[in-house]
């Protein structure tokens, strides 16, 4: 490969991460890994206004990793491709082991205790089988009512302090939400244990076990 080719793609790639490189862009690919949207529900979700959300859209669109498609007047926008949620899960584990930061606020999140190992997606697909485990999903009910897993237990995000109240007391739990930048199954279980219940967060959470074809429910 000519010294030049190699300089063009690493352009290429350096022109996703640029996209990726802010958060209210990591907050869009979040939004929209639950399921398409137009530009002012990504706004509404977010939290931002409609028109940063748009020019934050526009810089995912040139990177390749958003797409849009008109529907009457709207644009509705989805995730590219599968391999952005790789992504995303690759740059938090990247986070995990190399920033003393992000250890700290996810220690802060479960109380200084070192949790159990994230459950894998194989093994809650056994245990769901087997009717062994209560599957907790902390995502706002929109999100849920679109699509859940299987016997799962809604769990709204306000009512995460109250999370044991929602399980039968001695039955192990799984909690999952948005993917890998979303806290809100960290703070369940970390609610769960503090009463003295066994508690572990999914590996994962909703886009990747939908997007590998596992079986889903529907509210609707």
């Amino acid at each position: 490969m000519s010294t030049t080719a190699k300089l063009a793609l690493l352009e290429e790639y350096a022109r996703i991460a640029q996209a990726m490189a802010a958060p209210a862009r990591l907050q869009i690919l979040e939004a929209l890994a639950q399921t398409e949207r137009g530009v002012d529900a990504l706004a509404a979700r977010t939290g931002l206004s409609v028109a940063n959300c748009s020019q934050h859209l526009q810089n995912l669109r040139r990177a390749g990793l958003v797409t849009a498609r008109r529907e009457g007047k709207q644009v509705i926008y989805a995730v590219s491709d599968l391999v952005v949620l790789d992504l995303m899960a690759g740059l938090r584990r990247l986070a995990e082991r190399n920033r003393t930061q992000v250890r700290d606020i996810l220690a802060a999140i479960a109380d200084g205790e070192h949790g159990a190992e994230p459950m894998g997606r194989d093994e809650l697909e056994r245990r769901l089988q087997e009717g062994t485990v209560t599957v907790l999903d902390v995502r706002p009910e929109d999100e849920f009512v679109l699509g859940h897993l299987p016997k799962a237990v809604h769990l709204p995000p306000a009512a995460i302090p109250d999370a044991p109240a929602f399980v039968q007391e001695g039955r192990d739990v799984v909690a999952y939400c948005r993917g890998p930048y979303c806290l809100y199954a960290e703070e369940a279980v970390a609610a769960l244990r503090r009463a003295g219940r066994k508690a572990r967060v999914l590996e994962g959470g909703w886009p990747e076990w939908r997007a590998e074809g596992r079986a889903v429910s529907r509210s609707r």
